[in-house]
């Protein structure tokens, strides 16, 4: 055997013997004991529903809330948005503003601002003429 195909099998195993030894021939003084950690359970129970009773070290925090809540999005979860009225604003109404913000970038704008912006001017025009009639027949 020649000294250039006995180095590779000579590498294999000087890495052999460096490899770390296994978990077994770990100090047992190094280990960390530790206890399950106790169990807490925070439920929410609906109408006549009971809750559930603690076995053991565990600890039940109940909540108890009417049944006609039991299908709804929770209070906390249903927060109003800050721009509307405590009645909120029509769905056509909404509708009308999204239209408005959107036209701007639409062809047919009447801007320098996207396509073909330049061809809504008429449009612009009309929308502003039967505004104007309508704050009137007010």
């Amino acid at each position: 055997m020649s000294i250039s195909t006995a180095a590779p099998s000579l590498l294999l195993a000087a890495a052999m013997l460096l490899a770390p030894l296994p978990a077994a021939a770990q100090d047992e003084s190094l280990v960390q004991h530790s206890e399950p950690p106790e169990r807490i359970s925070f439920l929410v129970t609906y109408g006549d529903d009971h809750c559930p009773v603690a076995e053991g070290e565990e600890i039940v925090v109940c909540a108890q809330r009417p049944e006609s809540d039991r299908y709804r999005v929770p209070k906390e979860l249903r927060g109003k948005d800050d721009d509307t009225s405590v009645g909120g604003s029509a769905w056509g109404a909404r509708v009308e503003d999204y239209d408005n913000i959107a036209r701007l970038t639409r062809p047919d704008s009447c801007s320098v601002i996207g396509s073909y912006g330049f061809t809504g001017c008429t449009a612009a025009m009309l929308r502003q003429w039967f505004a104007e009639r309508r704050a009137a027949g007010q």
